[in-house]
């Protein structure tokens, strides 16, 4: 129960995030629309956000959280203050060498992920993406002092803060719409100056987290040499290496999907960026909360050698995984125009909007468990210190995706992008859960067969409540109802989820069991 209790805590704080989200890009759509300054801006912002990605939340996490447990649990919590003095240093000053050379060569990198752009009938375009980068350039450097913090609060146990501070970005970037943009003689530039003092915000509350359990670093009092020199920080930057190289891979597919989609029809980016905001929803809340719950607690019994413990994390992991993803991925499917309109039907987003955003919801959808499941195998591996595994798979499915693009794109443009990505997780996934069962490192627990069967009638149930709504409520009619819209939506979403856990208990699920890896036995 207690890798259920903290997954619940980070998905409830995650889902306070996810609203805020959803707020913002609503406000974004009915304020800014699809078109191709909102296009620039997406571009623009894609670039700091996936660079932390790569080198904040993915390798750097990836690398730091399994040494930083194993350290601590041999040296203590006083033992371990150098070396997070040392990281801390290191990753400052090689993300300022970063920012300022992104800020000078804002054009370039402009151009490689969003080529489209630079097309002479696009130059206003261009120039506002390039802008705009230069701009939020410096937002890598908060989110990877942020994300050393997280690393740090997690292997202290101490979920909640991180799980919330996204809010506080997603706050920023409302406040900035509302009261900044309107004051600008290019509005869309207010959303940036929201990121730069959303990242801001995001470090101050961390860092204040830190202080409070008494390990702030220690910069001033640290030496570059000393840091460079450090042999356990030695090993967290070969660890990146790899991380790096596998985390990029995931990147570098979505920084070509966003190349591509600049050459499709205007708006392809922001249907794209809004459908993805949407799949953030269940990847966030249940994927990434456990990936996150996992992560310290796998590292923990890999470092007392439990194998038992490591299996039986990973199978509780997968279970709920499924009890959860399978719904989700049905709902987001079936409801998937519902969504679309109630979020972002109003003002300059169209019904023209909400149909290319819907397909490219529904595209995704295909890959959701995917997704997930990627979550929730990989640290199976970071756990173990073993990143060059998964990047092995990691490249092999890259190559995969574009094949996928070569085949899905002609067919479904943009739509096209989004399941192509679905697919290569699917793919990632498989292949992870066969190495690990390989290895012997996860022994799946009895009872799979009959907990699968169970999930089914509820999953079907499920989908009779959707299907109906889809077919008698005319979303886009309702457009000038938006009260009406939130009412029914929360009306349809409340009895779907009613009849899922309603017959989930019929066959023998209680909620005591759900966070149990042997629910179904």
């Amino acid at each position: 129960m207690a890798l259920f209790k903290s997954a619940a805590v980070i998905s409830g704080l995650t889902l306070v995030s996810r609203i805020s989200g959803l707020a913002r890009d609503t406000l974004i759509a009915r304020t800014f629309g699809a078109g191709p300054i909102t296009d620039a801006f997406w571009v623009a912002f894609r670039i700091p956000n996936l660079l932390r990605r790569l080198f904040a939340e993915g390798a750097f996490s990836q690398a730091f959280v399994p040494i930083l447990g194993a350290a601590r649990q041999k040296h203590g919590d006083e033992g371990i203050r150098p070396l997070l003095d040392r990281v801390a240093l290191l990753l400052t000053a090689v993300l300022t060498l970063l920012v300022i050379v992104g800020i000078v060569a804002a054009p370039w990198v402009v151009t490689l992920i969003a080529s489209g752009l630079r097309d002479h009938s696009r130059g206003e375009e261009f120039a506002a993406a390039v802008s705009m980068t230069r701009f939020m350039f410096p937002y890598i450097l908060f989110m990877s002092l942020a994300a050393f913090a997280t690393g740090v609060l997690n292997t202290w146990r101490r979920f909640a803060i991180p799980a919330f501070t996204p809010v506080l970005l997603n706050l920023s970037m409302i406040a900035s719409c509302l009261w900044i943009s309107p004051r600008l003689g290019l509005p869309i530039f207010g959303l940036a100056i929201g990121v730069m003092i959303g990242g801001v915000l995001q470090l101050a509350v961390q860092w204040a987290e830190l202080a409070h359990i008494g390990l702030t670093p220690r910069l001033l009092k640290t030496r570059l040499a000393q840091a460079w020199s450090d042999p356990t920080v030695k090993r967290i930057i070969r660890q990146m290496g790899p991380a790096t190289l596998g985390v990029s891979v995931a990147q570098v597919s979505l920084l070509i999907n966003t190349n591509i989609a600049t050459w499709l029809k205007p708006g392809s980016v922001t249907w794209l960026s809004f459908a993805d905001r949407l799949m953030e929803f269940p990847t966030a809340i249940l994927g990434v909360a456990l990936g996150t719950v996992l992560l310290p607690s796998l590292s923990a019994a890999h470092a007392s050698d439990d194998r038992d413990t490591y299996s039986h994390l990973i199978d509780a992991g997968l279970r709920l995984t499924l009890l959860l993803g399978l719904p989700a991925m049905l709902g987001m499917a079936l409801l998937s125009e519902g969504l679309v309109a109630t979020l972002f039907n109003y003002g300059a987003f169209h019904a023209s909007d909400v149909q290319q955003t819907r397909v490219a919801v529904v595209a995704y959808s295909v890959g959701l468990i995917g997704l997930l499941s990627v979550k929730i195998l990989a640290p199976g591996f970071y756990a173990r210190q073993d990143i060059r595994t998964p990047v092995k798979i990691a490249v092999a499915v890259l190559v995969l995706t574009q094949v996928f693009n070569l085949i899905f794109v002609p067919l479904f443009a943009h739509a096209g992008l989004a399941l192509s990505i679905g697919l290569g997780a699917c793919v990632n996934s498989a292949t992870l859960l066969v190495v690990l069962r390989r290895r012997k490192v996860y022994r799946p627990e009895p009872g799979w067969g009959r907990f699968i069967l169970r999930i089914l009638p509820a999953l079907a149930g499920m989908a009779v409540v959707l299907g109906y709504a889809g077919r008698h409520l005319d979303w886009i009619a309702l457009q000038g109802h938006a009260g009406q819209r939130v009412l029914w939506l929360a009306a349809v979403m409340t009895a779907a989820a009613v009849i899922y856990f309603a017959l989930l208990f019929a066959a023998g699920f209680r909620p005591a069991d759900f966070g149990r890896p042997d629910a179904a036995r």
